[in-house]
């Protein structure tokens, strides 16, 4: 036996649900109410739960599961008192609750709704509520000498799955056909990728790309017949990205061609990058300068050169022109920083390049 418990909001919806015709099994138990029909039922739980403004999820669903192999065994009557059980054990005697069991599928299980509001205005704690119905139920299985789900699920874990030898078989033929068309087209390019895909759906071999929501490409299926099988059970080189590395030129083995030394590296180079390639490396642009552009550069270096060697010769006349005994030493050292400023100016200017 299985439990499931969570705090909804949608108390009408719940309740029409579980009294819909065709789902509807056995009603088992109708608890601190009066009516009987889903829309009275959910008016009398709302007059209770009005109490409380603040609380929005105001309903609690709570499903248990029977094993299949315990239902024969499990009358009306001790499902009513699995209901009522399981209902006091979850803390639930002080609030309104409604269970009925469901014959829609194959297994049989109860359904109760629950008003989280009690009589007295309380509002139900749902912490870790789940996981309290599923303790629940473990006990109460455990009582009853019913079937454990968690038993049951780590009986499955540790089980074997049962292999088909037709699948099996059929996954043998793929991986002969794969990996003797990838030994004869290893390395020679998109050519040889071509020629791989070829000649895998000539043999009845269909490679599929796998896209997630997004669109993008994470790996490979490869059908045959009514079998499809995924990339890596053919094979780990068959994987999305590294059946295109086999392709590439540098990963042939070269066996006929004779031990020769490299004697230059440029040689060495070429060697290396002469791998397949989907997209070829990207190559810097450096423009070559023109005949015009180096004149003119020359010209404008030339005209540079006249007017700082003409403000050179200017300055050392006035430099000459201006001596301690024809004016002041005031008037000297003014002279002295003007030069020493201009000739700054100069360097300046030269760094800039005018």
């Amino acid at each position: 036996m299985i439990g499931k418990c969570k705090a909804i909001a949608h108390g009408s919806t719940a309740l029409d649900y579980i009294f819909r015709e065709g789902k509807l099994g056995y009603r088992l138990a109708f608890h601190n109410l009066c009516s009987r029909e889903p829309k009275t039922i959910y008016e009398e739980m709302k007059v209770v739960s009005d109490y409380n403004s603040r609380c929005r999820n105001k309903f609690l669903r709570i499903e248990i599961g029977i094993a299949p192999q315990d239902e024969k065994r499990l009358p009306v009557s001790e499902l009513m008192g699995i209901a009522h059980l399981f209902a006091k054990r979850m803390g639930l005697d002080n609030h309104q609750w409604v269970a009925v069991t469901h014959k829609d599928t194959d297994n049989r299980h109860i359904h109760i709704i629950a008003n989280r509001i009690s009589l007295y205005g309380e509002v139900y704690d749902t912490t870790f509520v789940s996981n309290r119905a599923a303790k629940v139920a473990e006990e109460i299985s455990r009582e009853k000498n019913l079937t454990i789900a968690k038993e049951v699920k780590a009986e499955r874990r540790h089980q074997k799955t049962k292999t088909n030898p037709t699948r099996e078989q059929t996954k043998h033929q793929v991986q002969n056909v794969c990996y003797a068309l990838l030994d004869k087209y290893k390395g020679t390019g998109i050519t040889g990728h071509s020629m791989f895909l070829y000649e895998l759906n000539k043999n009845g071999i269909i490679i599929e790309r796998m896209k997630n929501k997004q669109g993008n490409v994470y790996g490979l299926k490869f059908s045959y017949g009514e079998h499809t099988f995924k990339a890596s059970e053919v094979g780990r080189v068959f994987g999305y990205r590294s059946l295109q590395k086999n392709f590439e030129a540098s990963q042939k083995v070269k066996t006929n061609a004779p031990a020769q030394e490299i004697h230059n590296s440029a040689e060495h180079t070429d060697a290396k990058n002469s791998g397949y390639q989907l997209v070829p490396p990207s190559r810097s642009y450096s423009p070559q300068p023109t005949k015009d552009s180096l004149q003119i550069s020359q010209i404008v270096r030339e005209v540079a050169d006249t007017a700082i060697s003409t403000a050179d010769d200017l300055m050392e006349g006035l430099g000459g022109m201006i001596t301690p005994a024809a004016h002041s030493e005031d008037y000297t050292e003014a002279a002295w920083q003007r030069k020493l400023r201009y000739q700054a100016n100069r360097k300046r200017k030269r760094g800039r390049g005018i």
